[in-house]
């Protein structure tokens, strides 16, 4: 048996997290240091606490899987980011990605069925009409037109409005609110606002359809909660929240990101014009050399854990970003270099791991396939409008992705 180290606060002062990156398509270089030579380090968060970093895929997996971790944001010892508070005082009711078990399992089971690969498969036609909706917009519209605009945030907005039941009429409404929900720039009671107006616009649209439902994934939520005797209103609505902010931010970040690698890698994006069969692993790697939502893997031990010889103390936060584990060269050759017929790419944890992996990722998946097969066949001399350099990356969000991208042909 192998003794445990308990490794203490270092004399000098941890590395701060987030880590800058240097380069838009990598990840902060520190990763692949610390996983060498310290794949469970302390680091130091803006809000002036410590937390563990845990930079190896085996590891953050182990980690991830542990029932001795919460996801429950407003225990005091969860790693927060955001400079202006250390935790938030209360979970919003309904937010599955902050339960933890036996209340998270419950409430997941009422939504599982909704998000099968083959229920998702049955909206490819959809998806497609709604991609080729947009590229028709595009083509129509001539010149140069920002991408983002024009089909990456179009594109997951209208697929979950239409999913949920709600009216892409009020899509503006949460674009708008849910971009300022997850800038860390904004302030807490700038963020806080904006998520109480979309749970109060979503409240109401539960109301309507508890007296009329429809064929819709939220008067289904309803019937099921109804049936099962477990029907509330402040679940259903927050529900719906995450349901709504979740199925269209992160989707529409990879898909700019991802026209984008493929603009900047030719002969990447030459493999998958030949050839759109390996289109699921293309948004596969895609998501693994991106990880655009690097603190979702974000814990806290409620016991006493060791990891790789380290002792993480119950009460200690702990972070496993996706961008280090989807880099690691054990699990994925030559990790930095973008290959989109990459076999071991599904093996990448942008998703997450074990129970709080993302629900809607089947739906995700899908609607990166098909923006990334049909922008390229139907525009294939697209091109950036501007240089790269001049670009704006989105340092400093919950999600990482591209602040516009224009584009031309």
């Amino acid at each position: 048996m192998t003794e445990t180290v308990e490794r203490e606060a270092a004399d000098s002062e941890p590395p701060a997290f987030p880590m800058p990156r240097k380069c838009p398509f990598q990840p902060p270089e520190q990763y692949a240091r610390l996983r060498e030579e310290e794949p469970v380090s302390r680091v130091l968060l803006p809000t002036g606490r410590t937390a563990w970093l845990v930079t190896r895929h085996d590891l953050a997996r182990q980690l991830l899987a542990d029932p001795r971790v919460s996801v429950d944001r407003a225990h005091p010892g969860y790693p927060g980011v955001i400079p202006q508070q250390a935790t938030f005082t209360h979970r919003p009711p309904g937010f599955l990605t902050w339960m933890d078990p036996p209340e998270h399992t419950e409430h997941r089971r009422m939504l599982v069925n909704e998000f099968t690969a083959r229920r998702m498969q049955a909206l490819r036609p959809r998806v497609q009409e709604i991609v080729d909706g947009c590229v028709d917009e595009m083509l129509a519209a001539g010149g140069t037109v920002d991408l983002v605009e024009a089909l990456a945030l179009p594109v997951p907005t209208l697929v979950i409005c239409e999913l949920l039941g709600v009216p892409y009429a009020d899509r503006e409404l949460f674009h708008e609110r849910t971009t300022i929900v997850v800038d860390l720039q904004a302030g807490v009671e700038e963020r806080t606002k904006a998520l109480k107006e979309v749970q109060a616009y979503l409240g109401d649209l539960v109301v309507k359809k508890d007296a009329d439902p429809g064929d819709d994934l939220l008067s289904r939520l309803i019937k099921k909660y109804r049936d099962a005797g477990t029907y509330d209103h402040a679940h259903l609505s927050g529900l719906a929240t995450l349901l709504l902010t979740g199925g269209f931010e992160t989707t529409a970040n990879m898909i700019a990101l991802g026209v984008l690698a493929l603009l900047e890698h030719p002969q990447e994006r030459a493999k998958l014009v030949a050839d759109p069969s390996i289109a699921p692993r293309t948004a596969d790697e895609l998501l693994r050399f991106f990880s655009v939502s690097d603190y979702a893997t974000s814990r806290v031990a409620t016991a006493d854990i060791e990891l790789d010889g380290v002792l993480i103390k119950a009460g200690e936060g702990v972070i496993a970003p996706n961008g280090a584990a989807n880099r690691d060269g054990a699990v994925f050759a030559d990790p930095d270099r973008l290959d989109v017929a990459r076999e071991e790419a599904r093996r990448h944890m942008a998703f997450g791991f074990g129970i709080h992996q993302c629900i809607g990722q089947n739906l995700a998946a899908l609607e990166l396939q098909v923006a990334y097969t049909t922008v390229f066949s139907r525009i294939p001399d697209l091109r950036l409008a501007v240089p790269f350099d001049e670009l704006r990356f989105k340092n400093v969000s919950n999600f990482y992705g591209v602040h516009e991208l224009p584009v031309t042909w």
